[in-house]
């Protein structure tokens, strides 16, 4: 079971790391029925997208390169499995993915940015 968004762009929200409600961190506007709405717009947003991709990368430091690693190396996860293959500790794990499954959610944001003057998804509460 999982939260999914989609629209312009798509994914899935990470279990126990990212709330539904994490594009806000990137100052799209949202609205709440059953599903939550995201709208971003080039000319509005681009640049807030970049700068909270910025924070993102920031937050996690030397970690991120860790963490592109471990992910590109393995098809899933687990708190056991990133405490093995990486030198980060068990209670870095969470917050650090917090902001990586940010981070993903953002790059997917600006790349739909760079190509279109919108980017609209809904995402599952």
């Amino acid at each position: 079971m999982g939260r999914y968004y989609n629209g312009d762009i798509e994914g899935k929200f990470w279990f126990g790391v990212q709330s539904s409600t994490d594009a806000d961190f990137f100052g799209g506007e949202s609205y709440e029925p059953n599903h939550i709405n995201f709208y971003f717009t080039k000319e509005d947003d681009f640049d807030k997208v970049k700068k909270g991709i910025k924070k993102c990368e920031a937050a996690l430091g030397k970690n991120l390169k860790t963490l592109d690693k471990f992910f590109n190396d393995n098809n899933g996860y687990n708190d056991d499995m990133i405490v093995e293959q990486t030198d980060i500790a068990q209670e870095e794990i969470l917050g650090l993915l917090t902001w990586y499954a940010r981070l993903k959610l953002g790059e997917k944001i600006l790349n739909r940015l760079s190509d279109a003057e919108d980017c609209h998804f809904e995402a599952e509460l």
